[in-house]
């Protein structure tokens, strides 16, 4: 049995491990919650959760086809995700917090759209996660206990569950300092935030050509 007594409880436990080590996305929704506001932040992290989403629903179904594929096509997946990474660092540069600071995030339905689409992208082109989803399910036992598609159905709702818990605590947690931070030291959290995500980007290109293995972008 699942260490919680469920798959949805199990699946809770697991999107939270599986969302919370530190990565370039989660510097991103940080620099966006203080920068523009605790609902940037929650859109941002909601993208992740997706992602991660899509990665448990393909692992917690046994779909190898689409996983041997994403696998064998991941230097692909790498380029676009360092593109993108890159191309936000210097945004993040270029913008500044002295315009973005002036925003709540309350935004328009494309700003919204906008940040869900950069950390959903950024998070679904490390298709190394599937396998170590596989091997998260495998620990905890919870594939003994998927006998039907509904069981796996709960399983994959929890998994989104826990990982979008995260992305709210990261963002609630966060927003509580905006208050404390002035704004030169705004400017900086910017700077340093835009310069990880940066080196994020370049060592995601830079593994494509030495064969290295993929980088987190979690």
């Amino acid at each position: 049995m699942p260490i919680s007594g469920s798959l949805f409880g199990s699946g809770v436990i697991i999107g939270f491990v599986m969302a919370a080590p530190v990565g370039p996305v989660g510097v991103l929704c940080a620099q966006r919650t203080l920068h523009e506001g605790r609902v940037a932040g929650m859109v941002s992290g909601l993208g992740a959760a997706v992602a991660d989403t899509i990665f448990g629903f393909i692992a917690a179904f046994g779909l190898s086809v689409i996983s041997d594929f994403l696998l064998n096509h991941q230097i692909w997946f790498r380029g676009i995700g360092g593109g993108v990474l890159i191309a936000l660092g210097i945004k993040i540069l270029v913008v500044g917090p002295a315009q973005m600071n002036g925003r709540t995030g309350r935004g328009s339905a494309n700003d919204h759209m906008g940040r869900f689409a950069s950390t959903f992208v950024l998070t679904i082109t490390n298709p190394v996660t599937i396998m170590t989803f596989a091997g998260i399910f495998a620990a905890f036992g919870v594939m003994k206990a998927v006998v039907t598609a509904i069981d796996a159905w709960v399983l994959v709702a929890g998994v989104f569950v826990g990982s979008s818990l995260w992305w709210l605590f990261i963002a609630l947690g966060i927003n509580l300092l905006r208050a404390y931070i002035s704004h030169h030291g705004m400017r900086w959290v910017g700077r340093v935030s835009a310069v990880i995500i940066l080196i994020f980007g370049a060592l995601a290109i830079i593994s494509i050509a030495t064969g290295d293995g993929f980088l987190p972008f979690d």
